[in-house]
């Protein structure tokens, strides 16, 4: 079972800030310097470690800035590598917008 699914999202970007701050501590790099390395501010990254709170842009940054961006490859993965080109054109009914509820 997926941690995650049992989580409410503030707590999951505090673990994702959590696990962040242990690849740069085990990087030896300290708040200034993994700032400076990924672009993000200083004020952007201590409010990330303490509170989960961050832009995506800016922890995307981050996790390159460590050499952990591979990760990212498998969030909200898509089939369509995987598909033949009649089931590519046959996605005529594939939903484009969501809907209200």
């Amino acid at each position: 079972m997926d941690v995650y699914t049992i989580l409410p999202a503030p707590d999951i970007t505090k673990d994702l800030a959590t696990r962040l701050k242990r690849c740069r501590l085990a990087q030896n790099l300290t708040q200034a310097g993994l700032a400076a390395r990924s672009g993000v501010p200083l004020g952007t990254l201590k409010k990330f470690e303490h509170s989960g709170s961050i832009s995506l842009v800016s922890f995307v940054r981050l996790l390159v800035a460590l050499d952990e961006q591979h990760g990212l490859e498998r969030l909200l993965e898509s089939n369509d590598r995987e598909a033949t080109l009649d089931q590519l054109l046959s996605t005529s009914n594939v939903r484009k917008r969501g809907r209200l509820s």
